[in-house]
């Protein structure tokens, strides 16, 4: 549940920029600019602190990060100005990131020994989930409630300051152990054995985060000005469709094999990502969200096959970190390319900058796919190739061993 919180709180904003950038007058480089400061905090806290728990414990690190989570909400609160929004997103960032490896740990943690996919179910579908609901619930507040810039901050502030009362409450799972120090050195953690299959799904997990920074930081453009649709809410139904159908598509694969969930996830986003392509190109709103529902749909199950796949490799003890790296290349993906499409829509326009940006990640999705075809081929291949005891050699029985024994 905290989980959920913490990624509610992220997407709240995303239906505000508009709001924000009429009020404020900046242009779509401090736009995404703003979006990638929250991205690029949670990349800092998930490399200084994404293994910390694994040493000195998940209710300590979780505690911690959401009291630095109330300070985020008291600055988006106070915001009156880019500044202040630049700030209340890094304050969050560093928050969310310092919580994640904590909380994703204490789910594997606490799965039951037999239903080993309970945990990454969880871990995959929860941030998801939050995505959809904050940014769905902050464009219904943004559209009909008052004061639309603080409320879903104030009532937010509130379920954070419950959350960190409920925390010391929660049972501990990962006992003090020594390096506490040595494990803020930045680096990704994960174990030498488990590499060479994260860097063959890496590619697809930085795709389709990559189309989630596009439609979190433009979303709202997007929908009113090549949809023209209008509204605050038409920016929080975007995000809501693309994370919201993640989210389902998680819960209806759960039980299925992880390592063909995850490729037909990423086959099935390479498809919604060519619908709302041609969407666009008309454009047809309808169309644009039935393109969006269905890369949505291979974004979460694409997610939760990777998890499903790499997390159980892990020990125990390496879990924080190895879930910390995973994070890392998918914020890589939500917030970097972002960046670039802001730079880009200033220089090309909104346009052909969207078209480029989804043709990119259909290639690096694509590639990342036929890569993963292959190594699972290798895999069936080696395991037909497995050398077998040979059966004996036929003996041809003749009737003179007979006689010897008769004359014996």
């Amino acid at each position: 549940m905290i989980q959920l919180l913490l990624l509610f709180a992220s997407s709240a904003p995303s239906p505000l920029y508009a709001v924000y950038q009429a009020e404020w007058k900046f242009s779509p480089i401090t736009l995404t600019a703003v979006f990638a400061m929250y991205a690029i905090a949670l990349l800092v806290a998930l490399l200084v602190v994404g293994g910390f728990s694994d040493h000195v414990g998940r209710r300590k690190v979780l505690g911690a990060a959401l009291i630095v989570e109330v300070v985020s909400m008291l600055l988006f609160i106070s915001a009156d100005g880019v500044g202040w929004l630049l700030a209340a997103r890094a304050v969050q960032g560093l928050a969310t990131g310092a919580a994640t490896g904590a909380t994703s740990s204490a789910v594997l943690d606490l799965q039951p020994p037999d239903r080993p996919r309970l945990g990454p179910l969880v871990n995959s579908t929860a941030p998801i989930a939050g995505l959809a609901l904050g940014a769905l619930s902050s464009g219904l507040l943004v559209q009909y409630a008052p004061a639309p810039n603080t409320l879903v901050y104030a009532l937010l502030l509130v379920a954070f300051v419950l959350a960190a009362i409920v925390v010391p409450l929660l049972p501990e799972t990962s006992p003090r152990r020594p390096g506490a120090a040595a494990s803020l050195v930045p680096r990704m953690a994960v174990p030498r054995r488990i590499r060479p299959l994260f860097l063959t799904m890496a590619p697809c997990l930085v795709a389709v985060w990559a189309v989630g920074g596009l439609y979190m930081s433009l979303g709202p453009s997007i929908a009113s000005r090549t949809l023209h649709l209008t509204g605050h809410l038409a920016g929080g139904l975007v995000i809501f469709a693309q994370t919201g159908s993640g989210a389902l598509g998680s819960l209806l694969r759960r039980n299925r094999p992880p390592r063909r969930t995850m490729t037909l996830g990423f086959v099935a986003f390479l498809v919604g990502v060519g619908t709302t392509l041609g969407a666009l190109a008309l454009p047809s709103p309808a169309l644009f969200f039935v393109g969006i529902v269905i890369a949505g749909y291979g974004f979460g199950t694409g997610f939760l096959g990777a998890f499903q796949t790499i997390a159980p490799l892990a020990e125990p003890d390496e879990r924080a970190g190895l879930v910390a790296g995973m994070y890392v290349v998918c914020y890589l993906g939500f917030s970097l390319p972002a960046v670039a499409a802001g730079l880009a829509v200033q220089a090309f326009g909104l346009g052909p900058t969207t078209t480029v940006y989804s043709v990119a990640v259909m290639v690096l999705a694509a590639v990342a796919c036929a890569g993963l075809l292959a190594q699972e081929r290798g895999e069936v291949r080696g395991a037909h190739a497995r050398p077998r005891l040979r059966p004996p050699e036929p003996q041809i029985v003749s009737p003179a061993p007979v006689a010897d024994a008769h004359h014996r």
